[in-house]
């Protein structure tokens, strides 16, 4: 939105805003938040809110707790679905040690660091997203239960799709906070919906991946029904991915993809565990197109990563093995860096390969490499990898390995 502090406080002066949400996550992608009256912006803007970080996962122990949150108010939206009277906006927060520095742990300060780097190289990145989730029943005590609000498929239309209204309000939602969708539908499993949102810089796509999720689980509890974004709510049925579309410009004008695609695949199996974060995730990878071979193709949906057939400003690559549960700050930033170590390295990226993977025998499959067949391996490849240690604290490492 790009306010700056001065607009932020004379627009809740004048739009009769009485509650602010200063929102961060955990390591985990857990979104948080606290409310603070609207007389206590000034503060905050000035010193910050103080937090016990303690009580945050990954986030330290009793011994020096004190932590504080700082609003950015390049990220100020109103909540559409609270109150119209005493409004209720949100912004999300930078998390800093009681002296102002930057809290280690903050996974948000994480991706700022890679596009300082990718900056420092002259390289900039776009991020999009692509999330799926379920949509199912509440029981009669307003809790969840697995039966799929519908029983629709692929695209299907009303009145198979009851997810139709539900996802025309998600949009409309998303719209008045500032996202851009760009398409929605109903996805392959009962139940099963996707909405697509335009492609943003890292920071700001990141933020409106957890946007994405808060906004979906309020609207559809709203609506009587619950959202599920876990990997594999069902177990006979597709898991829910989040396809993550990157594309990647420099002042040469110069794309880089081949070589960042390189780097990417050649760091893949160590990234896995902050991809794929859950023992359930691992479920999903290797059936109803969610990929388990370390690969590449164009336009091939079995791939690990495809190029979608688009030119121009619309050309991209998409990674396909990540699911909804991961941390968007920790995924972006360790794309870019891997990105950045294919492109500042020069690596080949190996033959494109154009079979499908899902329908090959056991012979050709022998020929790839596989992502990691559990979180547990996952974490093991993560925790002895150079890259990694290079770019993510070694507490969020342990806490990810004994999760």
């Amino acid at each position: 939105m790009n306010y700056s502090k001065q607009e932020v406080m004379q627009f809740i002066q004048e739009e009769d805003v009485k509650f602010i949400r200063l929102t961060f996550c955990d390591v985990f992608g857990t979104q948080k938040n606290i409310s603070v009256l609207a007389e206590e912006i000034g503060r905050a803007f000035e010193h910050g809110i103080a937090i016990d970080g303690s009580a945050i996962q990954g986030f330290g122990d009793e011994t020096r707790s004190d932590l504080f949150l700082h609003p950015d108010p390049d990220t100020l939206t109103i909540l559409p679905w609270r109150p119209e009277h005493g409004k209720v906006v949100r912004m999300y927060c930078d998390v800093t040690y009681p002296d102002g520095t930057p809290f280690e742990y903050d996974t948000r300060y994480l991706l700022k660091k890679a596009v300082e780097r990718a900056e420092k190289a002259g390289i900039s990145f776009q991020f999009g997203a692509e999330m799926e989730f379920y949509l199912f029943k509440l029981d009669e005590k307003g809790e969840r239960t697995f039966e799929p609000f519908d029983h629709a498929s692929y695209m299907d239309l009303a009145p198979a799709d009851k997810g139709e209204n539900v996802r025309r309000e998600i949009c409309l939602n998303l719209e008045q906070m500032g996202i851009q969708p760009e398409s929605s539908h109903h996805e392959e499993g009962p139940g099963q919906n996707e909405i697509d949102f335009r492609y943003s810089s890292p920071l700001s796509a990141a933020d409106n991946a957890m946007t994405f999720r808060s906004a979906v689980q309020s609207i559809a509890y709203r609506n009587g029904i619950f959202a599920d974004f876990s990997p594999k709510p069902l177990a006979d049925q597709p898991g829910n991915g989040l396809h993550i579309n990157f594309s990647i410009k420099s002042a040469q004008k110069d794309t880089h993809l081949s070589q960042a695609i390189a780097g990417i695949l050649k760091h893949i199996s160590s990234m896995t565990a902050f991809f794929n974060s859950t023992e359930d995730s691992y479920k999903r990878l290797g059936q109803h197109k969610a990929p388990s071979y370390i690969s590449w193709g164009k336009e091939n949906r079995s791939q690990l990563i495809r190029i979608p057939a688009a030119d121009g400003e619309y050309k991209r690559a998409e990674l396909r093995s990540p699911d909804p549960l991961t941390n968007p700050y920790i995924a972006f930033a360790l794309l870019m860096h891997a990105a950045l170590d294919g492109i500042e390295n020069g690596l080949i990226l190996p033959q494109s390969e154009n079979i499908n993977l899902f329908s090959a025998d056991e012979n050709t499959l022998q020929n790839f490499e596989r992502l990691p067949k559990d979180f547990s391996t996952a974490c093991e490849l993560a925790v002895n990898s150079d890259f990694i240690k290079a770019h993510i604290p070694q507490a969020i490492l342990n806490l990810y390995r004994n999760r």
